[in-house]
């Protein structure tokens, strides 16, 4: 009867230890799930995505483009049409964490200019850490996509995108 008691008593604690430490990841802002496939590895939390290549950003949390429309910053499930064949696997993704990176958009398109055109950066869907093993996939697989991106998914690059 002991050795009952005490084999459930140290799996109550180990359990306690990992919702405690499960809790205390959360409570440092670890994002890991909510980042798209095609976001770069490396990165605990993120908040946004700037990519250079468009001259847009990507809201982690909300799964939403950020990007200039008729001269307004508009927040859309999609990137506009004139990207529509974009490679979000194969472009380059910096992280920026803060409150609306856009309102500072001079900035960072000055320091990332050179990150134009870039290849080859690590992707969540290529790693093989753990810790992006229940990263966002999105309605359509392609972690919150563009239309028309198809990625090596293959999808039929319908509309899929759409405003939260």
């Amino acid at each position: 009867m002991k050795k009952l008691i005490l084999t459930a008593v140290i799996l109550l604690s180990c359990l306690t230890f990992k919702n405690a430490n499960a809790q205390l990841r959360l409570s440092l802002g670890v994002n890991i799930g909510a980042q798209p496939e095609w976001g770069p590895v490396g990165y605990d939390h993120a908040d946004y995505y700037y990519i250079p290549d468009v001259g847009a950003y990507y809201d982690v949390n909300a799964h939403q483009y950020v990007y200039l429309e008729n001269n307004v910053w508009v927040h859309r499930g999609f990137l506009p049409d004139r990207y529509r064949n974009y490679d979000l696997y194969g472009g380059y993704k910096v992280v920026v964490n803060g409150r609306n990176p856009w309102m500072r958009d001079n900035v960072y398109r000055a320091r990332y200019a050179g990150y134009r055109g870039r290849r080859g950066q690590s992707i969540i869907r290529d790693s093989r850490d753990n810790r992006y093993a229940n990263h966002w996939h999105g309605d359509d697989g392609h972690g919150g996509g563009n239309r028309g991106q198809h990625g090596d998914h293959g999808h039929d690059g319908g509309d899929h995108g759409h405003d939260h």
